[in-house]
């Protein structure tokens, strides 16, 4: 995994540069259209201008036979509005803006802007306060630390992906094979340059699309989920405090390089899914926090409008202009950046009124419950016109509570998600795998609890970004023993049963080769990892994984029903093992697991089965180029008539030392 040493930024490919831009044509009626009408504002106080960021923010159009930028912006309790930016000198009087009517949106078209100018909105608060703020619905922003919006059009790109979005709208995400490398594009890979400067360390969109497609398609994950693509002011918040929600973060390049690396992307055959944080936003002067002086897009009463643990604001969802900046912000990323799901941050924070705070913090509903009745609605709302609107697309809860029915239609009073993370699994699962292996026959059911609530919802197994930073460890120094190779075989029976387990996945990057150092930010990766024997091994065995996982319906087709998944035996913990089949539709190629998690090999482990068959030897971890012993084991068994596992049929099997194998029958 070589770096660049270039000191100039790569050059886009010649495939690249046929997909980059094409000609705007003009609009023969004009461009009257683009200004804010009574029909707009009328929809916007309704909720349901579900196109409003293509009249609110800065678009060129021609007016009077004159090209320029018109401008609109929404605040409420302004006492009047100005246009600075680049174009203008940063004029703070030269660009008043005319306030349309009482709903508080003010526009202006000025000829003298253009697209990649720098702008701001100058807002005169009820108070005489001077507020300079970057625009709510910017399409692109300023490098940071600078926190100017930046002049925009990104309607010239030529998308390439029709046949993967159609493909797309056939597919039933509950039913479909979905395996997610979860990545920070910032810290996935940077170049290294001679002298160590910060400037442009960064893979820009188009070099991250190439690289991040070519790994993603040899390891067979389906989906990327980009961390921290909106537009944020800070590094370290890896984009969960979002200023820019409408604007791909500058880091990394333009919109129609961010454009390039979804569609490139779909070409490969993977799929894209962004985080989106509707939970809260930061403070930031520059952005939404008190936007006109007054409380416009956050709870005005401090303790329904403040986390005090996070620092941030917190989304007015009983306000209908707020509710739509949200539900139009899902639509524009799906719409018009193609994006197939967006995973949505923190969901029991906004569920929840008294989520982080002590009494007297929160206000109880009108019910004197705990629970945010506004935000319930504003989910039912958004998921049904997100997924209602875009067939195929999905909406995924990261929702770490009891909640029912996060995955339940919202006529049937769910939230209307598509999946939802499951915590709880990912919780128990870590808590055992970093036992000593000698205490986890007395936490046996810490592996086995799941089941009880598997089909409850529609589940995603993660192990995230989350659980590999702060002093938590990586996956690998997660893992017992005191040299690396039981580190190793401590996870690939790990992975082994999570990839067996029903449920969709995820992994975040550099976790799949065995990653030892926590994850940060502020470097890339340790692919010189890679150069050791033990971490080429467990990658080997993570590829191996997903192509069985690709290959094998049975792994993930009936994730969401209980016909898709049956113990053997889930009791058997004094050896610590673990067996249980997973079941294709068509009961064809059903698939048994075993899953040793001692260092004690168990030379004649008998297994019940369900049928008098032959078993056929699919995984097994002992291989050399996995990191085992090499033994060489037989690749068919089959059934005799003797009782075990409470079943009449089983065979016998040589089960390694934190062996696992996989058997299809």
């Amino acid at each position: 995994m070589g770096k660049s040493k270039a000191r100039k930024k790569m050059k886009p490919s010649h495939a690249a540069k046929n997909s980059m831009v094409k000609e705007k044509k003009p609009n023969q009626a004009g461009d009257a259209g683009l200004r804010v009408t009574d029909m707009d504002m009328y929809l916007f106080g309704q909720g349901t201008h579900y196109s409003i960021y293509e009249k609110l923010g800065a678009h060129e159009m021609t007016e009077n036979g004159k090209k320029g930028i018109y401008f609109a912006v929404w605040a409420p309790k302004a006492k009047e509005v100005f246009l600075i930016g680049s174009f203008n000198g940063w004029n703070e009087t030269s660009h008043p803006m005319k306030k349309l009517g009482e709903q508080g949106i003010y526009d202006i078209f000025a000829e003298e802007a253009h697209v990649g100018d720098l702008y701001k909105f100058l807002i005169i608060s009820e108070r005489g306060e001077k507020l300079y703020k970057a625009d709510p619905f910017a399409n692109s922003a300023e490098l940071r630390p600078g926190t100017a919006s930046k002049i925009a059009d990104i309607n010239t790109y030529v998308w390439g992906d029709k046949a993967w979005i159609e493909k797309r709208q056939k597919r039933d995400c509950l039913t479909a094979p979905m395996a997610v490398y979860e990545v920070h594009p910032g810290s996935w890979k940077k170049h290294i340059y001679r002298d160590d400067s910060d400037e442009d360390k960064f893979y820009n969109y188009r070099e991250l699309a190439e690289s991040l497609a070519e790994y993603v398609q040899e390891m067979g994950f389906t989906h990327v989920e980009l961390m921290g693509i909106a537009e944020h002011p800070f590094d370290g918040s890896w984009g969960y405090q979002v200023t820019g929600y409408y604007a791909p973060t500058s880091r990394y390049g333009t919109p129609e390089d961010f454009m390039y690396l979804v569609d490139y992307l779909h070409k490969k055959g993977i799929g894209v899914i962004l985080d989106w944080v509707p939970a809260h936003f930061p403070r930031d002067a520059h952005g939404l926090s008190e936007f006109d002086g007054s409380c416009v897009f956050e709870y005005a009463d401090k303790r329904k409008g403040e986390h005090p643990d996070w620092g941030t604001k917190i989304f007015d969802y009983g306000k209908n202009e707020v509710k739509n900046f949200l539900i139009a912000n899902t639509l524009f990323w799906v719409e018009k950046f193609h994006v197939d799901a967006l995973r949505v941050d923190a969901v029991a924070s906004m569920l929840y009124l008294d989520y982080g705070k002590q009494d007297g913090e929160w206000v109880a509903n009108e019910y004197g419950g705990n629970k945010n009745l506004e935000a319930i609605e504003f989910f039912k709302h958004l998921n049904s016109v997100f997924l209602g609107r875009n067939k195929g697309a999905m909406m995924i809860a990261e929702e770490s509570t009891a909640w029912p029915m996060v995955t339940g239609r919202p006529e049937d009073d769910g939230l209307g998600f598509s999946l939802k993370w499951n915590m709880g699994w990912m919780h128990d699962f870590l808590d055992y795998m970093k036992l000593d292996p000698y205490f986890r026959k007395d936490n046996h059911n810490r592996m086995t609890f799941s089941m009880t609530y598997a089909y409850s919802e529609n589940y995603i197994l993660v192990l995230s970004h989350d659980e590999v930073v702060h002093l938590k460890c990586s996956m690998f120094n997660k893992m017992p023993g005191s040299y690396m190779e039981e580190k190793l075989a401590n996870l690939k029976a790990g992975y082994a049963f999570m990839f067996g387990h029903p449920g969709k996945k995820l992994l975040f990057m550099g976790q799949e080769f065995g990653q030892e150092r926590e994850w940060s930010e502020k470097r890339e990766l340790d692919w010189f990892l890679l150069a050791e024997p033990v971490h080429q091994q467990l990658q080997a065995f993570v590829k191996e994984l997903l192509a069985l996982y690709n290959k094998k319906a049975a792994m993930y087709e009936l994730d969401t029903q209980p016909e898709g998944f049956e113990w053997i035996n889930a009791d058997d913990n004094y050896r610590s093992i673990y067996s249980f089949i997973r079941r294709a539709k068509d009961g064809k190629n059903n698939l048994l697991f075993i899953c040793n998690f001692t260092p004690v090999a168990r030379e004649d482990y008998r297994v019940g089965v369900p049928e008098d068959t032959t078993y056929r030897l699919i995984l097994d971890s002992d291989e050399t180029r996995f990191g085992g012993t090499g033994c060489s084991h037989q690749k068919t068994y089959r059934a005799k008539k003797q009782e075990c596992d409470n079943r009449e049929y089983s065979f016998a099997y040589e089960l390694p030392a934190f062996g696992v194998a996989v058997f299809e029958f």
